[in-house]
């Protein structure tokens, strides 16, 4: 058997890095806790409202050992997994496994366009479906809901009253209230957050509403 090429063992265990950083979490079941954000690079999907396009593109080759020291140093329990689309880059499958190992509490926001049957049981996986004002509806893998547990979270950005009901017909459809927590968002200057919760109350949707506590917070500044 031939000897694997040096410059492929050494990328075998990369991953294409954005940033990393320490905030709070401002979504999904996780929000309000100190939260280090590993941002993977790349993503397949262009959302009309996507508000991390910078990570489309560029970003820096770690190690994934050290992006797990990396998050370490931080000292916070708390680990969310982002992009762009993580999942996009194969080996962050590996990097999920390993934060888990060491103990932390991690989390996964995927588009939902790519298998997730493959992530490790422990990380919770939020799973955002895309609605039609996205652009990006016809991307949606609708085989992922049959892989979806308690510990997982379904997301559906609102973009417009057309749009939560295409999403509450998908909620009752598919029963996922049933299965997991459904987490409903305003589309961010698309969407008044009062006009969605005012939807919500009105058909005593079985949702979450909630907000983008870091856009309150800090507006949208790089890293935050």
């Amino acid at each position: 058997m031939s000897a694997v090429p040096t410059e492929v063992a050494a990328s075998a265990d990369r991953l294409k890095i954005t940033e990393i950083f320490l905030s709070l979490q401002g979504e999904a079941r996780q929000a309000g806790w100190p939260t280090v954000f590993v941002r993977l690079t790349g993503c397949p999907l262009r959302c009309q409202y996507c508000d991390t396009a910078y990570a489309f593109h560029g970003g820096d080759w770690w190690t994934i050992d050290d992006v797990v020291e990396q998050v370490r140093r931080q000292g916070v329990r708390h680990v969310c997994v982002t992009g762009g689309e993580p999942l996009a880059q194969k080996r962050c499958l590996v990097l999920l496994q390993q934060l888990c190992d060491a103990g932390f509490e991690v989390s996964l926001e995927t588009s939902g366009a790519l298998d997730i049957a493959a992530v490790d049981p422990r990380v919770s996986r939020v799973l955002d479906i895309k609605t039609p004002g996205s652009a990006e509806v016809h991307r949606n893998l609708w085989e992922n809901l049959a892989q979806l547990t308690a510990h997982d979270q379904v997301k559906f950005v609102i973009c417009s009253r057309a749009d939560y009901e295409w999403a509450r017909d998908v909620v009752a459809e598919h029963r996922l209230q049933d299965t997991c927590e459904v987490l409903f968002s305003p589309s961010f200057g698309q969407v008044q957050p009062r006009e969605l919760a005012d939807w919500i109350v009105a058909d005593r949707l079985p949702v979450r509403f909630q907000m983008q506590l870091h856009k309150i917070l800090w507006n949208d500044e790089r890293g935050r």
